[in-house]
């Protein structure tokens, strides 16, 4: 191949271009944010002014929807999952995004010994993702924080807990109590207390602005409240025909009541 041959290929020769690896490791660093501006600033300079366009919003896009869908998760799950597997999972998709697009380029830009712009300069890139995506998060999480609904949802499960622990006072020194006196407790405070919690439930699913991980532990302690209230009726029947033949019955809610308990830990 000849000089002039060699010199029309090379296409990119007085541009800069980021480099895959250089890509790879700035959206490892500050996510999709700076990989959509990395590419879109390879496309802008390939004169590719759509497709650089289409890159940087696709990258605040995938911003968006990753770190909203993160607030979305349990906290459980959340710590569970290792620290480096989301930003390795989603930085191996993007880097083969780069390959797709852009790979063959890069090879020849490199092959043809044309300039990359430094790893430093990707790596602030890369910080400067970080601190955006940091002060929207932050952003989010202030506004969360002053939402009226999360006061009043507090103050509620706190009046559920305590009708919870007042209601299961009743099986203290159970042994020693008359029929008489069960029946009192369950018909004046037990048996109330868990209709008010029922009701508690269902006044906070007509709250507005609740996430949804507070609408699927309302769901589970709604359940659960309604097994406490099939018990405690039960019960209440057991004493007052003074039997046990309802023991298995009680066996079987207490066996569901025990799974809704591990849901809610």
């Amino acid at each position: 191949m000849t000089e002039i041959e060699n010199q029309i290929e090379n296409t990119t020769k007085n541009i800069n271009l980021y480099s895959s690896k250089a890509i790879g490791g700035a959206t490892f660093l500050g996510g999709p944010l700076a990989a959509g501006y990395m590419i879109s600033e390879n496309f802008k300079a390939l004169d590719k002014p759509d497709e650089g366009r289409k890159s940087l919003i696709v990258g605040i896009v995938t911003t968006v929807i990753l770190f909203g869908g993160m607030f979305m998760l349990p906290e459980r799950i959340i710590d569970k999952l290792p620290r480096q597997l989301i930003p390795l999972i989603y930085t191996g998709i993007i880097w083969g995004i780069v390959e797709w697009t852009q790979g063959d380029i890069l090879k020849a830009h490199k092959e043809n010994n044309n300039s990359f712009y430094s790893g430093w300069r990707a790596a602030g890139i890369g910080l400067i993702s970080l601190i955006i995506i940091g002060i929207g998060i932050f952003g989010y999480a202030y506004i969360e924080s002053s939402n009226p609904a999360y006061e009043i949802y507090d103050t509620k499960i706190a009046e559920f807990s305590k009708n919870e622990n007042e209601s299961l006072t009743f099986f203290d020194n159970i042994d020693f109590k008359s029929n008489s006196t069960l029946l009192t407790e369950l018909d004046n405070k037990v048996i109330p207390k868990w209709k008010s919690n029922i009701q508690i439930i269902n006044e906070l699913n007509s709250l507005d602005g609740l996430p949804s991980d507070l609408l699927k532990q309302n769901k589970a302690l709604l359940k659960y409240s309604e097994l406490r209230l099939e018990a405690f009726l039960l019960i209440r029947k057991a004493v007052s025909e003074d039997t046990d033949k309802y023991d298995s019955q009680l066996n079987m809610l207490n066996i569901k009541i025990d799974k809704e308990l591990k849901k809610l830990n």
